[in-house]
């Protein structure tokens, strides 16, 4: 009977991609055919839907789907429609839906706020974006307010208010200092949610004029600043009598020495309060709490545990963070400050609502004419969301009628479908707090049979291992595929086959006689087609005389032989190993056509040798062990490996035990210490010794352990200090009897190989692991969380199974369980996998860039959404590169660097960056399949460092009383230069120095003539350039001024600019 692999027959129904989509039809992603296969459009790409921008930059609404053929875009704003040819401003990108509306040529942002809407239309139907909500980011200015200064008795709380202005998005508060320096934070000083600087009891040293709130804008990348704020902390122990005079009691609060109080909430106020977070969010609760000594906070959930591994505290333990929160994380959380004199608390009611989120979303459908499909559009939320359905962008109740069609609340159910029922239906889930929209499209499609495994394809696998014959295909209806041998044998049946749904075909113990043609024939009701392909089966390679154990005398030479057979067709290489890694690079190693010779060994080629011999199809290998041994003095005792047991008896015979015995071998003056028990299955695996156990050398006897269907033989080795003896000769075979198998296979995996499948592989169980005939294997999976159900197939003694057709990376469910043909192994154990990886979706966000010096910055940026990474997270890579210098304005090649930052870090420093330089850099999420998308490009500039030395320094034109010096411009400015400057001093013939002169030259000269020196003197120059940060590197340089001016050859001096310097001697 023919063996199929099937899911089961309650999910009858093929669940199979088309483009990485869901679909009835297995559509392989072939390109060519991929480009002749007619499609619905497909929005691939669009604009957030609250779509922020720079008012001071163009505005690009993205739009982009696929389809065949290519599908035409219209927009909507504000629900009418939107003609782009009546407003010379706005541009759609060719080929694509995408907007530009050209601010930067004098459109006002604030005019094209509004909702749009993007429809991607061929004549298979309608596919609409997101409402993309576009409104232009605001950075007001702070209003301008009077501020008292504040006088606060020593030990008191204070609160300095913040008070920003209301900007969109909301600004990041920071308070620093005028020198533009952060201000120290503690348990006693620190900065509220609401950006306001709270002061749990105040000391001396807090007294300063210069409390600065800043609200940094990022999206126009500006900060405003509030008025600095002043305070003035009062001890009454140091209050002289003039203080006293000039102050009046409301401003000192009254003369009090500092008293220890108990805590009191400074925020929030009151005992309780309501708190109200949205589902997939981050909980952010705050206490902040005046007293003297500094309350200490503490929370806690009244009823409950904080969530393990989702709970963080900040500022202090002053705010609760919780990330990622759920229904579940609802309740009464509360807060306790405590101090040695008391404590205070608040609790706040958090109550956890929900924006619609997907259970299923629907997915595409590839159905034949006549067939039946559904799409299902599952979503929930809390409140819980309403779902409505759209036909190709039309609420679905005023779209033409398709008999085919029915509509059962979130469910469309297909009949019969024709090619005319070709459409994109879109499903609306929303609530108060939001709303889901989904493309789906449904595509009828009538293809006769295509084979797309290419013709007279040859396959290689060596005898008695699997043979697996690809004959991908596809055709709507689906084809029913067959297989022969030869052009014009029968068709292929029986168990010695298997069957996969892909079409491949399966021998999984290919023998000699396997080798010949095969032929795939694929039909369905619109035609037939076939392809034959090409298999040989080779012979596999051996090893016939295997390299055995050597005991060598200390510089004697040995000798390993390894001599192999192999399939005539097949050309092997060999290849030596010493303790699993190459031999030495040691002239003393020969390695020849069947051996390895050691010449004059040494105590350090002591090791295991192993020859390895690999073929393009197959690996065997062999091992040996190498024992060096010191010459032994003479006369002396010979000391050798024990002589090999003899006589082995076998008694006692259980299903699951047996006894052995053995009769020792001559010790060889070296006392046996242990005897090894190994076994043979001769049913299995011929010829292959497996290790059973080992007993003492003082013992003679062992009861064995068996497992069932196994035909054991034994042998016996036993050991001394010098080594292992020969095995002993096999005892007679004992064959025990079937059974269930006691064990499944191990280290289960599955690891998807692409987005849209998951591979389940494992360890199969060895040949006496089977415990009878008949071994097979039930692999069964189920989504994670979602599918209440096993899928289950049964497959051949083989280690891997794959999954079609799964969503991109989520978790499953798995398990793989053994079985015979007397029954089943235990239950196994789940084990949970996820299906392939796809690339990143999105980019990171709000990327912004600290300059913290000329030549290091430091880059921010959002985490993206756990979802969109589609894979497991490994980091992030920050591209970068420098556009131009600031100092010189040429643009040069421009060299890409890259630093990965791994795991889920949001921020990294920049190092090695070059001064007065501006940069472009980007940031990209990566996964296990790859980078995604990248974040626009951030400009940011370095600041002016200290130049480099000037090129060179020349000193020429020697006379009696002046030298010229020549310079050339620093290669690397890092600014603008402002000066040169030039320090000189004399040197007498005792290499003293005398006094040192200084000269500041401006920056746009490049020489110099020194007059009114000393003749015949030595003068020491130090030259260095300057900008606005500071004095670069110097370069130094000796000259002499010349005794009389005879039979001097003058140089000729540059033609740059210069200037003459002479003073009195």
């Amino acid at each position: 009977m023919m063996k199929k692999k099937n899911i089961s027959a309650s999910k009858a129904s093929l669940v199979l991609f088309l483009c990485q989509m869901v679909s009835a039809l297995d559509v392989p992603l072939d390109s060519k055919l991929l480009e002749e296969l007619l499609q619905p459009p497909t929005i691939i790409q669009q604009s957030p839907k609250d779509y922020i921008v720079d008012p001071r930059e163009n505005i690009v609404i993205q739009c982009e789907a696929k389809g065949k053929p290519p599908p035409s875009f219209s927009w909507t704003r504000n629900g009418t429609h939107f003609d782009i040819d009546k407003d010379a401003l706005v541009t759609m990108k060719p080929n694509s839906g995408t907007l530009v509306v050209n601010i930067m040529n004098g459109g006002k942002a604030e005019a094209y706020e509004g909702v749009y809407q993007c429809t991607a239309r061929n004549e298979r139907g309608a596919a609409i974006s997101n409402n993309i909500v576009i409104r232009p980011s605001r950075s007001p200015l702070w209003t301008k307010e009077k501020l008292e200064p504040n006088h606060v008795r020593e030990g008191d709380s204070l609160v300095l208010h913040c008070r920003p202005p209301v900007g969109l998005p909301p600004p990041i508060i920071f308070w620093m200092d005028n020198a533009f320096q952060r201000l120290p934070q503690s348990e006693r000083v620190s900065q509220g949610l609401n950006g306001d600087l709270y002061f749990s009891n105040v000391q001396p040293e807090d007294t300063r004029e210069d409390y600065i709130c800043y609200a940094r804008f990022n999206h126009t990348q500006t900060i405003q600043q509030k008025q600095p704020i002043s305070v003035k902390v009062f001890s009454m122990d140091s209050l002289n009598d003039t203080i006293a005079a000039n102050l009046s009691d409301t401003d000192i609060y009254g003369a009090k020495p500092v008293t220890e109080r108990q805590p009191v909430l400074l925020t929030p106020t009151g005992s309780t309060s309501t708190k109200v977070e949205l589902r997939g969010n981050v909980l952010l609760l705050e206490c902040i709490a005046a007293g003297l000594p500094t309350p200490v906070i503490r929370w806690i959930k009244e009823g409950g545990e904080l969530p393990a591994n989702r709970t963080f505290f900040e500022n202090f333990k002053k705010t609760l963070k919780i990330i990622d929160v759920s229904e579940a994380d609802s309740g009464n959380y509360k807060c306790i400050a405590r101090n040695t004199l008391g404590s205070a608390h608040h609790v706040i009611s958090v109550t956890v609502k929900a924006a619609p989120y997907w259970i299923t979303a629907p997915r595409n459908l590839v159905l034949s004419p006549g067939e039946d499909g559904t799409l299902i559009c599952r979503a929930n939320g809390n409140p819980k969301p309403d779902i409505t359905w759209l036909a190709n962008g039309v609420p679905i109740a005023i779209a033409p009628e398709d008999p085919s069609r029915k509509v059962d609340g979130d469910t469309i159910i297909f009949s019969h479908v024709q090619e005319r029922s070709s459409a994109v239906y879109q499903c609306n889930a929303s609530n108060e707090y939001g709303y889901l929209l989904a493309n789906a499209f449904v595509n009828v499609l009538a293809e006769p049979p295509r084979i797309l495994t290419p013709a007279n394809k040859l396959y290689q696998v060596i005898a008695d291992s699997p043979a697996l014959l690809d004959c991908a295909y596809f055709g709507s209806p689906k084809p029913e595929i067959e297989w022969f041998k030869g052009v014009k044998g029968s068709i292929l049946r029986g168990n010695e086959y298997v069957f996969h749904d892909n079409g491949t075909l399966e021998i999984p113990v290919a023998q000699k006689d396997s080798t010949g043609t095969y032929t795939c024939v694929a039909r369905n009701e619109l035609g037939k087609i076939q392809n034959e392909v090409q298999l040989e089966v080779k012979d596999p390679t051996m090893i016939i005389k295997q390299p055995e154990y050597k005991v060598i005398q200390r510089y004697g030479q040995v000798s390993f032989e390894c001599i192999i057979k192999h399939d005539p067709t097949l050309l092997p290489t060999v290849v030596w190993l010493k303790d699993n890694d190459e031999l030495p690079d040691d002239e003393r190693f020969l390695v020849g056509k069947d051996n390895l010779t050691i010449m004059n060994v040494t105590d350090k080629d002591d090791g295991t040798y192993t020859c390895v011999v690999n073929t393009t199809l197959d690996s065997v290998s062999a091992s040996a062990v190498l024992t060096v041994v010191a010459a032994p003095p003479t006369p002396a005792i010979i000391y050798a490996r024990p002589n090999p047991p003899f006589d082995l008896e076998l008694t006692g015979q259980l299903e699951r035990s047996i006894e052995l015995s053995w009769v020792p071998g001559d010790e060889n003056n070296s006392p046996i210490t242990n005897f090894v028990i190994e076994f043979e299955d001769g049913l299995h695996e011929p010829g292959v010794w497996h290790y059973q156990t080992e007993v003492p050398g003082t013992q003679t006897t062992v009861q064995l352990k068996l497992s069932p269907y196994v035909n054991y033989s034994f042998r016996v080795i036993a050991v001394n200090e010098i080594g292992r003896s020969q095995p002993s000769e096999p005892s007679e075979q004992y064959l025990t009897k079937s059974a269930n198998p006691d064990e499944n296979p191990s280290n289960v995996q599955g690891i998807g190989s692409e987005p849209d499948n998951l591979v389940i592989t494992w360890e199969s169980l060895k040949g006496f692991q089977s415990n009878g005939p008949g071994l097979q294997y039930k692999v069964s999976w189920r989504q994670k969380d979602v599918d209440d159900e096993w899928t289950s197939v049964i497959v051949a003694n083989v280690s891997k199974y794959i999954v079609s057709g799964t969503p991109t990376f989520v978790p499953y469910e798995i398990k793989v369980q053994a079985l015979n043909d007397l029954g089943y192994a235990p239950e196994p154990l789940e084990v949970i996998g996820h299906s392939g990886e796809d690339l990143p979706m999105v980019a990171p966000g709000n990327v912004q860039v600290h300059v913290i010096n000329s030549t290091l910055a430091k880059v921010h940026w959002d985490p993206v959404p756990p979802k969109t990474v589609r894979g497991h997270l490994q980091g992030y890579k920050v591209y970068y590169w420098k556009v131009q210098s600031l100092s010189r304005r040429n643009r040069r090649h421009v060299e890409k660097k890259i630093l990965t930052f791994r795991g889920n870090k949001t921020f990294g420093m920049l190092p090695g960056l070059e001064p007065y330089s501006s940069y472009k850099l980007n940031v990209r999420v990566v996964n296990g399949k790859g980078e995604g998308p990248a974040s626009p490009d951030k400009v940011f500039k370095t600041p002016e460092g200290v130049p480099s030395s000037p090129s060179f320094l020349k000193i020429t034109n020697p006379t009696l009383d002046s030298l010229t010096l020549e310079w050339g411009s620093p290669t690397h400015p890092n600014g603008v230069l402002t000066s040169y400057i030039l320090k000189f001093q004399p040197i007498n013939n005792t290499h003293e120095l005398g006094p040192l002169v200084e000269i500041r030259i401006p920056a746009n000269e490049s020489s110099l003539i020194l007059k009114n020196l000393n003749y015949s003197t030595r003068y020491k120059f130090y030259f260095n350039a300057q900008t606005s940060v500071g004095s670069g590197s110097q370069i130094t340089e000796e000259a002499v001024t010349i005794m009389d001016e005879a039979g001097i050859l003058r140089p000729a001096v540059g033609a740059g600019k210069g200037m003459l310097l002479q003073w009195p001697k």
